[in-house]
C-alpha cells in the first residue's frame, strides 16, 4: 500500500506541480471548446489521454518503446499546439472537433507517457512488478487532471455566466495564448 501512495503522489505532482506546464497547456487546449454542461465529454477525454500516457508509459519501462529525451521533449509542447491551432482552425465545426480532441487526446497521451518513462524505468527496479506503480501513478494523474478540469470549469462558468463572456472569444482567449506558449516552448526545444 504504501508503494501504491508513494506512486499515485508521484502522479498526482506529476500533473500538478509547477514544472507541469506541458501538462496543464494541454489540459487546457483540450478542454478550452467545452463548458460545465460537458462534463461527461471532458471526463472521458481527460481518461483517454491517461490510458495513452499509461500504454507507452508501461511500454517504456518494460524496454519495448524507448525514443531520445530531446525528441520527446520535443514532441509534447508540439501536442499542445496542435491541439490549441485546431481549436482555432475549427472553431466552428463542433461535432468535428469533438471526434478529433477524443483521438488526439488518446494519441497525445502516447507522447506524453514518455515524458516520464526514463524516470519511471530508474524508479521501478527491474523486479519490481509495473502494475502497483502503473496504477497508482495514473490514478494520480487522473485526480490530478480532474481537479485542474474543475478548476478551469469553475472559472469558465464564472466568466460565461456572470460576467456574460462569449464562448467563441473564451476559445479563441485561451487557444490563441496557449498555442504561443507551446509554440515558443516548441521552438525552444527542436532536438536539430
Amino acid at each position: 500500500m504504501q508503494d501504491f501512495l508513494f506512486y499515485l503522489k508521484l502522479g498526482w505532482e506529476h500533473i500538478i506541480s509547477l514544472d507541469a506546464l506541458d501538462h496543464q497547456l494541454f489540459v487546457l487546449a483540450l478542454i478550452a471548446i467545452y463548458t460545465f454542461k460537458e462534463w461527461k465529454k471532458i471526463l472521458i477525454l481527460v481518461t483517454a489521454f491517461t490510458i495513452g500516457h499509461s500504454v507507452t508509459l508501461a511500454l517504456s519501462i518494460i524496454d519495448i518503446v524507448r525514443l531520445p529525451s530531446n525528441w520527446i521533449e520535443f514532441l509534447i509542447p508540439l501536442t499542445i499546439v496542435l491541439t490549441a491551432l485546431g481549436n482555432i482552425l475549427m472553431k466552428n465545426k463542433k461535432q468535428t472537433q469533438d471526434k478529433t480532441h477524443y483521438y488526439s487526446a488518446l494519441f497525445f497521451g502516447l507522447i506524453h507517457g514518455l515524458g516520464f518513462a526514463n524516470t519511471a524505468r530508474v524508479m521501478i527496479a527491474k523486479s519490481q512488478s509495473i502494475a502497483v506503480p502503473l496504477l497508482g501513478f495514473n490514478i494520480g494523474l487522473e485526480l490530478g487532471q480532474i481537479v485542474i478540469v474543475f478548476a478551469i470549469l469553475i472559472v469558465l462558468f464564472i466568466l460565461l455566466n456572470l460576467f456574460k463572456v462569449n464562448k467563441k472569444d473564451w476559445i479563441l482567449f485561451v487557444s490563441s495564448g496557449v498555442f504561443a506558449l507551446a509554440l515558443k516552448m516548441t521552438l525552444e526545444r527542436i532536438p536539430f
